[in-house]
């Protein structure tokens, strides 16, 4: 099977989607490992490549009527088992890379405590992650995309349990904040044919006697598919760094721009925060980009300002929405600039002020600055798009409804689950398009 592939190498994390022949996506991936942009684009790629393998699992299972019936628990089983397998190996490599940094002469005064604590709470996770219980009909829970946020949402919690005046929080976050920073740039090789073709057999055994055979057979197909991956187009903040010829590059405004038409044909203008930059664009029926504007090198009010508060204060990016959304009134914020973000954070918390109404005052802020650019890029059209990794965000995107009633009036806002794969998949649609004018 041919794939045509868009890598968009972003400024805090790289996406890759893999489309077949007609256009349909096979599969995505998406890693923020951020030393090497040719490590990140190899990551996400395998990322995509295991996706594509369950697409294509799924396609098989699907062609068959009484498997059919079986296909989102077979699929969803074999998923949770791969993600459950990759997240020990990450977490094992975890603990050896904290034991290492535990040993470091910076920390030689706690050395002994500090690993026997910082080691123990991360064999707690490896612990809970190995439990054997299935998610429900086969559908893990949503948490992050990202095991830097995974681990340090469940390292934070337990650290804040072990620590005490000999070995500080601080101390423990020190050790884990150097390894996850060695763990998250690193590629496991972890692949569909050995851990999916040993799965099946055992999830195989839920199955009803008429179908198990079947079921295996199905899995040896999918495995035995050929992919031929025609071409690659690269786009985002670090396209410049991508190892493709320069004809083999796109434009991130002109991407994200397909890429939201591609998602919702209606689509007039598009909103994109992304890690480094935010991009306002405007949009014609055909997804051509008839005009845009961008925010200045600061990262002032992007997904990087929201990672740092989230660093600040001890959470996972993905945890900071749902606690805004509990705020009982916006704390004006006024600077959403990076270097400063830190100083007026401690200065609002030492106040008084709760960090549920700080961070509803944040993600208002930053969604003023995205206002100011759509403004000048022509205004707020309908249908309107919003897209990038802080679209997932819920409390932006409270922000921002309101924001746009309130000064354009009602406006149909379409926001994907995929948000934050837009540029890669107008990338990927661009790499199939380029093919198809050659042929």
């Amino acid at each position: 099977m041919k794939a045509w592939i868009g890598i968009d190498l972003g400024s805090t994390t790289t996406k890759a989607i893999f489309l077949d022949e007609q256009g349909k996506e096979l599969g995505r991936g998406i890693t923020n490992s951020r030393s090497s942009y040719d490590l990140a684009s190899r990551i996400a790629q395998d990322e995509g490549r295991l996706a594509a393998r369950f697409t294509l699992l799924d396609r098989e299972l699907r062609a068959d009527d009484e498997l059919a019936t079986h296909s989102d628990k077979v699929r969803g089983q074999l998923l949770h088992r791969f993600r459950r397998d990759q997240e020990v190996v990450q977490l094992e490599a975890l603990r050896e890379l904290v034991a290492e940094e535990c040993r470091s002469p910076r920390v030689a005064a706690i050395a002994k405590p500090l690993e026997e604590r910082a080691t123990g709470i991360v064999d707690s996770l490896i612990t809970a992650e190995k439990k054997p219980a299935l998610p429900l009909a086969g559908k893990a829970a949503k948490t992050s995309d990202f095991f830097r946020d995974r681990a340090a949402s469940g390292f934070g919690r337990l650290a804040e349990e072990q620590s005490d005046a000999s070995v500080k929080f601080a101390d423990l976050l020190g050790v884990f904040d150097k390894a996850i920073l060695r763990v998250e740039n690193t590629p496991f090789e972890l692949s569909f044919d050995t851990r999916i073709r040993s799965a099946i057999r055992e999830v195989a055994r839920t199955l009803p006697d008429s179908v198990r055979d079947r079921c295996i057979a199905a899995v040896e197909r999918a495995a035995a598919i050929p992919l031929d991956e025609v071409r690659v187009i690269g786009t985002g903040y670090g396209r410049a760094r991508l190892p493709f010829p320069k004809e083999n590059i796109r434009s991130e405004i002109l991407c994200h721009g397909l890429g939201a038409h591609a998602q919702f044909p209606g689509t007039r203008t598009v909103l994109d925060i992304g890690g480094q930059d935010t991009k306002a664009i405007q949009v014609d029926d055909a997804g051509i980009v008839t005009g845009f504007q961008m925010n200045d090198r600061c990262a002032a009010g992007c997904g990087r300002y929201l990672g740092y508060i989230a660093d600040e204060m001890s959470l996972g990016i993905h945890e900071l929405g749902p606690l805004a959304q509990q705020s009982e009134r916006n704390v004006r914020i006024t600077s959403t600039c990076t270097v400063f973000a830190g100083a007026e954070l401690r200065d609002r918390l030492a106040n008084g002020q709760r960090r549920e109404d700080i961070l509803a005052g944040l993600h208002r802020a930053v969604i003023l600055r995205a206002m100011a650019l759509l403004a000048r890029s022509g205004g707020v059209l309908d249908e309107f798009t919003f897209t990038g990794g802080v679209a997932n965000n819920p409390a932006a995107v409270d922000a921002l409804m309101q924001l746009v009633e309130e000064n354009y009036g009602k406006r149909t806002l379409n926001i994907s689950a995929g948000s934050i794969f837009t540029g890669a998949l107008g990338a990927a649609l661009f790499a199939l398009r380029a093919d198809a004018a050659q042929a």
